[in-house]
C-alpha cells in the first residue's frame, strides 16, 4: 500500500479548505529533521495534466505537478508566486505549507487513456521539484512514471535531487516505449553560494554524479547552470568547472539561463540582497530596472560564458560517455499482439527557460 510508510506519522484533527479544491485538505506532519515546522496538505486533485498557456515561450504545452510549494527553499524560485493562489504567501508558506496531490497517479492514468489525448510531451519539474524531500514519503512519481509507460507517452523531468535515481528502472521502462529525458539544475558548486541560495537542496556535486548514473542507465540527461546570478555564482572558473564535470558525466546538453525575478520573487530576492549582499543592490537595481528580466548585455555575457566553457570542455573531451539509444518496443510487452496508437513526440523541452 502506498501509504504504509506514513503510518508512524500524524494527520492533524483539523482540516483546511484550500482555494480550488472541493474537499478539505487533511494536514499531516512528519517526525523527521527535514520536515520540522512543515505541514503537508493532502488533497485530491481533479486533474493531473496542466495546460501551459499558449503565450508561454516554453516549448512544451503540458506539465504535471504532484506537489505545490517546495521545501528546497531556493530564494530565487520562480514558482513562489503560485502559492498566493492558495491564499498562502510566497515566502515561508511556500517552503513550509506543502500541498500533496495524493491521487495524481490514478487521475493521470485516466487522463492519458482518453481518446482526446494526443500523446503530447509532458514536462515535470517545471514548477516545484517533484523530487523534493516529501516525495521520499509519498512516492507519487513512481505511479506517474508507471502511468506514462503504460500510455507510451513522452516525458521529461527537471530536478535538483538525486532521488530521481530511485526511479531509474521506471525511466528505462518508459524509454523502451517513448522519448524520455532528464535534467539537473546545478547553479553553483561553491559551498557558500549553494547554502546561501538553495539551503535545503541536495549537494550540487551529488546531482552531477546522478547525471553520470542516469547516462549509464541509458537516459539522456542534461545540466542547466541555472539560474546564473551576477556576483553570486557567475565566477567563470566555477562555471567552467560545472561544465567540465557535466561533460565528463556524459550530459546530453548543457545550458545556462539568467535569473528571472517575476512577481513576489523580486521583493524576496532584494530582501536577501539587502541582508546578505548589500554591495550588489545597486547592480541589481540597474540590471532589473525594466522588469523581471535581466538587461540584455549582462544576459548575453552569462550565456556566452557558458557557451565558451561548453566548447572548451567539448574539445578537451571529444568522446564523453553518452546514453545508449533506447530500443523502442510496441505494446506493453515485446511479444504483445496489439500496440497502442503511435504517439507523436513533442519537441525536446528546454525546461530551464522557466528560471
Amino acid at each position: 500500500m502506498r501509504w504504509d510508510n506514513l503510518l508512524n506519522d500524524t494527520a492533524e484533527e483539523q482540516q483546511h479548505h484550500l482555494p480550488g479544491y472541493r474537499d478539505p485538505a487533511v494536514i499531516r506532519t512528519f517526525d523527521a529533521p527535514e520536515a520540522l515546522g512543515t505541514r503537508f496538505y493532502e488533497v485530491r486533485a481533479k486533474s493531473a495534466l496542466n495546460r501551459v498557456p499558449d503565450r508561454s515561450a516554453v516549448p512544451f504545452r503540458w506539465t504535471i505537478n504532484p506537489y505545490r510549494g517546495c521545501s528546497h527553499a531556493c530564494n530565487f524560485c520562480f514558482a513562489r508566486p503560485t502559492h498566493t493562489y492558495l491564499d498562502l504567501n510566497a515566502r515561508e508558506d511556500f517552503e513550509r505549507e506543502i500541498v500533496v496531490k495524493v491521487n495524481v497517479p490514478e487521475v493521470l492514468r485516466a487522463e492519458l487513456a482518453r481518446p482526446s489525448w494526443k500523446g503530447e510531451h509532458i514536462a515535470m519539474g517545471t514548477n516545484t521539484d517533484p523530487y523534493q524531500w516529501v516525495e521520499g514519503r509519498y512516492r507519487l512519481m513512481e505511479g506517474i512514471w508507471e502511468a506514462l509507460r503504460e500510455a507510451a507517452n513522452p516525458a521529461s523531468i527537471l530536478t535538483k535531487s538525486p532521488l530521481v535515481l530511485r526511479d531509474t528502472k521506471l525511466l528505462q521502462a518508459l524509454a523502451e516505449r517513448a522519448e524520455v529525458s532528464a535534467a539537473f539544475s546545478v547553479p553553483t558548486i561553491d559551498e557558500k553560494a549553494w547554502r546561501a541560495t538553495e539551503p535545503h537542496t541536495p549537494h550540487p556535486r551529488k546531482r552531477l554524479e546522478a547525471v553520470a548514473e542516469l547516462t549509464r542507465a541509458g537516459i539522456p540527461t542534461g545540466v542547466l547552470v541555472a539560474p546564473l546570478i551576477p556576483g553570486v555564482n557567475d565566477d567563470p572558473a566555477q562555471v567552467e568547472e560545472i561544465v567540465e564535470l557535466a561533460t565528463t558525466a556524459g550530459a546530453s546538453h548543457i545550458g545556462g539561463i539568467a535569473l528571472h525575478l517575476r512577481g513576489e520573487v523580486r521583493d524576496i530576492w532584494f530582501d536577501w540582497l539587502r541582508a546578505h549582499r548589500p554591495d550588489l543592490v545597486p547592480q541589481y537595481d540597474r540590471l532589473y530596472r525594466r522588469g523581471a528580466y535581466m538587461q540584455a548585455p549582462e544576459r548575453d555575457r552569462l550565456g556566452e560564458m557558458v557557451a565558451v566553457a561548453r566548447e572548451r570542455a567539448r574539445r578537451k573531451h571529444p568522446d564523453p560517455p553518452q546514453a545508449a539509444p533506447p530500443r523502442f518496443r510496441r505494446g506493453l510487452d515485446a511479444d504483445a499482439d496489439e500496440s497502442p496508437p503511435q504517439r507523436a513526440a513533442a519537441r525536446k523541452p528546454q525546461q530551464g527557460a522557466l528560471f
